[in-house]
């Protein structure tokens, strides 16, 4: 029984070693994003896809990439979060049901969350007028 846990142990502790060096191996030099990261708009980063015009920003319906500084913590007695609110303002503004940003977002809180900057009203406009930009 003793033997079996330590030859599981060993297969494991090697499996675990072998992984590192076969995801170097792919990128051909271990600098830069492996070969299948490439696509035929640009590179991939950590925000988004940077396209042939220089723009980062999310692909497809990401609403969600303009809400990053919302909280993700329920508020007693609300429905959803803060940043499910902006996310759902922002698919409005991108779908043309609303264009204007601070109309969009006039379900947002404005009262400040400690330890967050600035108020969900107000870091859903500043996404809003983001997306609008992006959408140009």
């Amino acid at each position: 029984m003793k033997i079996n846990r330590t030859i599981a142990a060993g297969a494991a502790a090697l499996t675990l070693s072998l992984v590192p060096a076969l995801a170097l191996a792919n990128t051909g030099n271990g600098n830069g994003p492996p070969p299948w990261a490439h696509n035929n708009q640009g590179t991939t980063g950590t925000t988004g896809t940077t396209g042939p015009t220089g723009t980062t920003g999310p692909q497809g319906h990401a609403w969600g990439f303009f809400c990053q500084g919302e909280s993700k913590k329920h508020v007693a007695g609300t429905p959803g979060t803060p940043f499910s609110k902006c996310v759902h303002d922002m698919k409005a503004l991108a779908s043309g049901s609303a264009t204007n940003p601070a109309k969009a977002c006039k379900n947002e809180s404005k009262k400040h969350v400690k330890g967050q900057k600035g108020t969900p009203f107000s870091v859903c406009v500043s996404g809003g007028k983001k997306l609008l930009k992006s959408q140009s």
